[in-house]
């Protein structure tokens, strides 16, 4: 069985809540139940923190042996060296995602320390953006388990 784990960053949590024009009313632990029964064949291990050291912990911990990882880091996206080298140290594939537009944000978001650290990029399409990152994980990549 393939696993991806998808980790949001600081403020994410607050998904459904925090700016609803801009992020929606979905929270995202209900946005997870959607995407578990769209791929049941698949592990989707979800973690969330406001903590810059736990999100690299969890790279380190799962990113030799899953398949793939798709990335909102939030805020951290635009901060965060040490998120962009701990991407770079593991051989999970990864995907950026942001729910919103960042280009047509504040100019502070248009640059992203990830993103050449990702197979790619996928901004501003909801959360829909996370969807499309596990089909293009699922649909690219061997599994882990595999037969190299």
């Amino acid at each position: 069985m393939k696993q991806i784990l998808i980790i949001n960053g600081p403020n994410l949590n607050l998904l459904g809540k925090r700016e609803p024009d801009i992020y929606g009313n979905r929270s995202f632990v209900d946005y997870l139940k959607t995407l578990e029964a769209m791929f049941p064949d698949v592990q989707l291990r979800y973690f969330q923190s406001n903590h810059e050291g736990e999100l690299l912990d969890k790279i380190h911990e799962l990113g030799f042996t899953i398949d793939g990882i798709v990335i909102n880091a939030g805020a951290y996206t635009h901060t965060s060296i040490a998120l962009a080298d701990a991407l770079s140290a593991v051989t999970a594939p990864a995907i950026e995602v942001h729910i919103s537009n960042v280009h047509a944000r504040e100019s502070f978001r248009h640059h992203s320390y990830l993103s050449a650290k990702c197979k790619g990029i996928i901004v501003g399409l909801g959360l829909k953006g996370y969807e499309m990152a596990v089909r293009y994980l699922l649909s690219e990549q061997p599994s882990a388990n595999s037969p190299k």
